[in-house]
């Protein structure tokens, strides 16, 4: 495999009580006219209600599909930003009830790659009554490019990001290719950070950006969730301050 994969994937693997993640297999993104693989991982949380949260759906799979409907209902489809939403829509099929939430710029994402997704209702820079109590949220500003939604799961102090830091391991990625660009991005544990080019977008909007780092940074959060490479279990606060130290340049 030319990256690491996280098996077992399209299984649950418990985070803390009542949030999960979920490892599933690789995408292809066209970065530089390169088509580059990724690791893919979504995350679920059980709210109060029994409802469940989805972020960042991954390729469906059915025996996932079982084991997420015995954790409780499906309420929310979440979109963090506006490259991820490719499978929002046939979770939606599996769960036509559901609100399928949209992040900054993916409802024209979506139309320009010809992959229709009917959202129900846009993030906001503040959670929605929904999940409010039990999540927190804002919009990451100051990129030209990519507005990501980012949350902070209260109770397990569990920061869930998905390209703002990645973390890909070189020591289990069999291309050497991949290893170069992986440590050339900076997204190379155990330095993993903000993807240089996506670095670039915020060029003259850093203290925008460092405002909304600031407000994670009150989260104090002690794990981090990341959607590509290997997230972080523990000292979260720590590791975000090291992967941010780019908004001090």
């Amino acid at each position: 495999m030319s990256i690491p994969l996280y098996e077992p994937l399209n299984v649950l693997k418990n985070v803390d009580k009542n949030i999960w993640i979920v490892d599933g297999g690789l995408i292809k993104m066209n970065v530089l006219a390169f088509g580059i693989p990724f690791s893919t991982r979504m995350t679920v949380v059980r709210l109060t209600d029994a409802s469940l949260w989805i972020h960042s759906p991954i390729e469906p799979d059915e025996q996932l599909f079982e084991a997420i409907d015995a954790l409780g209902k499906v309420k929310h489809l979440v979109s963090p930003n506006k490259i991820h939403y490719a499978f929002i829509s046939e979770w939606k099929k599996r769960y036509p009830e559901a609100l399928a939430w949209s992040s900054p710029g993916v409802n024209e994402r979506a139309a320009s790659q010809n992959i229709p997704v009917d959202f129900d209702v846009s993030l906001e820079d503040e959670a929605p009554p929904y999940w409010s109590e039990e999540i927190d949220q804002l919009i990451f500003k100051g990129s030209r490019v990519l507005e990501e939604v980012v949350f902070f799961h209260k109770k397990s102090r569990t920061l869930i990001l998905t390209d703002l830091i990645e973390n890909f391991e070189p020591e289990q990625t069999s291309n050497p290719l991949w290893r170069i660009v992986q440590k050339a991005a900076g997204i190379a544990h155990p330095d993993g950070q903000t993807p240089i080019d996506m670095r670039m977008t915020f060029a003259g909007n850093k203290e925008e950006a460092r405002q909304c780092y600031e407000r994670m940074l009150d989260w104090q959060p002690e794990k981090i969730i990341l959607a590509h490479g290997k997230w972080y279990e523990e000292n979260g606060t720590a590791e975000l301050k090291r992967a941010f130290r780019w908004l001090d340049k």
